[in-house]
């Protein structure tokens, strides 16, 4: 590759390895995603009036209330993978409910209540704060160029307390990593029904975990015929050679895509953040609070 391609795949010689950048994604996401499991979030989101019963009522807003009051022709663009009509259902009444002003005060709320609850006393460490530095630094680094929620989550003010930060650039990393992982779809000709067919094709996540992103029966198996045709999956759905092998071009092509803060951040400090961040990590996924079957492969691709 030319020096200019490295630089924008984030590849240039002597980065953050391709395993490092992947570690900090499987570290830095629960960190992240607590916000949609923790109960202090549901009490936060059932304070503005959302429903409370599952949690997608208050994840659609709690996500895309960066972007602004957006309508959901707009959000589902940006959530790429869950069904448009999901996406509608939520977000067409989210903003008649709550402004996003008043959402992202209740996120941060929610945020710092379930953090204090899960790290207790560590939450004051030193180790946090070196932590929460790095991973600012990272996150600072970040180019947010053609990724519509990390620039808007970039765009926030960063907060004073160390362990909001931590979030805040988890947040931000793990949005531009995701960003990132819908132009490598687009690439490889994957639209959004697409992308989870041909993920659980591999068998990164059963079906039914897959389901709950909104796509329908008739969806799902339009989606599946449509990559029989190309000879990425078998008429059962399982994924063939060359379906496993354009989802490994997709996940190398995320993970470069990824790198570019990293890199700057530097292999030194990227290691020592994961250092860092492991402890934090052990409270989180042990608080039970997280699904044990995601829809992102972690461990799995």
């Amino acid at each position: 590759m030319s020096k200019h391609v490295d630089e924008v795949a984030g590849t240039d010689a002597g980065g953050v390895e391709p395993a490092r950048v992947r570690q900090l994604w499987h570290l830095l996401e629960p960190l992240h995603a607590v916000l949609y499991y923790a109960p202090e979030a549901f009490e936060e989101a059932a304070a503005l009036g959302y429903a409370t019963e599952e949690r997608w009522p208050s994840y659609f807003p709690f996500r895309a209330a960066p972007l602004g009051p957006v309508g959901s022709r707009a959000a589902a663009s940006a959530f790429y993978s869950f069904a448009p009509g999901m996406v509608a259902d939520h977000i067409d009444r989210a903003w008649t409910i709550a402004s996003p002003e008043s959402v992202l005060a209740a996120r941060e709320r929610a945020i710092d209540r379930a953090y204090r609850t899960l790290f207790g006393d560590r939450l004051h460490s030193p180790d946090l704060a070196e932590a929460a530095a790095l991973a600012r630094s990272a996150a600072q680094a970040a180019n947010t160029a053609g990724r519509p929620l990390a620039a808007a989550n970039a765009a926030l003010p960063w907060p004073d307390a160390p362990h909001l930060q931590l979030w805040l650039a988890a947040t931000i990393l793990r949005e531009h990593r995701g960003d990132g992982h819908l132009a490598a779809l687009l690439v490889a000709g994957l639209d959004g029904a697409e992308a989870l067919v041909s993920f659980a094709a591999i068998r990164a996540a059963s079906v039914e975990r897959f389901a709950s992103r909104g796509w329908s029966a008739d969806e799902w198996a339009a989606a599946r015929e449509r990559l029989a045709s190309r000879g990425l999956t078998d008429k059962d759905g399982t994924a063939t050679e060359a379906g496993r092998a354009l989802r490994r071009q997709v996940e190398h092509h995320t993970d470069q895509l990824a790198a570019a803060p990293w890199n700057s951040l530097g292999a030194e400090a990227a290691t020592r953040l994961a250092e860092l961040l492991g402890d934090y990590w052990v409270a989180v996924i042990g608080s039970g609070l997280l699904p044990s079957e995601t829809t992102l492969g972690i461990g799995k691709v």
